[in-house]
């Protein structure tokens, strides 16, 4: 295993583990760093099930997204808090369907954009990068890239993956969609997977806990406050559910709540 990437933006701290490089390490990625390691180790040793909690929740994130393209027609997505490249990014999947689909990653974290961009140098014409933030819902619709790939007249799916844990509540996490969701066309989507902690109440305070020493403190949450998110939105069948339990593929691993405890849904707007 490496060190990480070995061209850095000089921004990037090595020494404070990060929620993008800790989920690379769960999934056995090589894009962390030795604190990232140590603490990924540590909390496995205490946790087991985040690994399969990191793995559960990709594999929700391809029956998405070929749902999306596949039987729902979207053709454009804003994956936001999209994480450091891994095998079925986004887009791959997308593309298995419509190579003509097109993706803008969404990420705040320097060491996602400098891989993202190398990822996505390839295939400049359908795919993206912004660096942003999610609290800032405004600067990702409006930035560039997001222009020159997005049409605002067109349903368009939001993809919040694993990501809004990591907004508590004193962030707005409510305001935030709604500022998204205003901005939205009618028929676009929302995907949202969460950590709970309904299944594992004990568990996901120590989770929480052991997350406030890395670069992003997060909050778990229960069912009601998770589906919440989708004010404004019909969920589409099976609704807020276990993430291996929305529309579960036979070919695919299965992992039971006690094994990831996170829910998972998607909504298509209302108006």
């Amino acid at each position: 295993m490496t060190d990480g990437p070995r061209s850095l933006p000089p921004e990037v701290d090595m020494t404070t583990p990060s929620a993008a490089r800790l989920y690379d390490f769960y999934l056995g990625g090589k894009d962390n760093f030795p604190a990232d390691r140590q603490a990924g180790n540590d909390l496995l040793a205490r946790i087991p099930e985040v690994r399969t909690m990191a793995q559960a929740n990709r594999l929700w994130l391809r029956r998405v997204v070929r749902y999306l393209v596949a039987e729902a027609g979207v053709r454009q997505f804003i994956d936001i808090g999209s994480g450091l490249p891994t095998a079925d990014n986004t887009h791959e999947i997308a593309h298995r369907h419509d190579p003509q689909a097109r993706v803008v990653y969404v990420d705040h974290d320097p060491i996602v954009l400098a891989h993202a961009r190398a990822l996505l140098a390839e295939d400049p014409v359908t795919t993206d990068v912004v660096q942003a933030d999610l609290r800032e819902p405004h600067t990702i619709l409006r930035a560039p890239q997001t222009q020159r790939l997005i049409d605002p007249e067109q349903p368009v799916a939001i993809l919040l993956v694993a990501v809004l844990h990591f907004l508590r509540d004193q962030d707005g996490p409510h305001e935030i969609l709604a500022q998204l969701r205003e901005e939205l066309a009618p028929g676009s989507f929302l995907a949202v997977s969460h950590v709970e902690n309904d299944t594992m109440p004990e568990r996901a305070e120590l989770l929480e806990q052991l997350y406030a020493a890395t670069s992003s403190p997060g909050q778990t949450r229960g069912y009601a406050e998770i589906a919440g998110f989708f004010e404004g939105f019909e969920l589409v069948d099976p609704g807020l559910c276990h993430v291996s339990d929305w529309r579960p593929d036979p070919d695919e691993p299965y992992y039971p709540p006690e094994q990831a405890w996170g829910y998972g849904g998607l909504g298509r707007l209302a108006r």
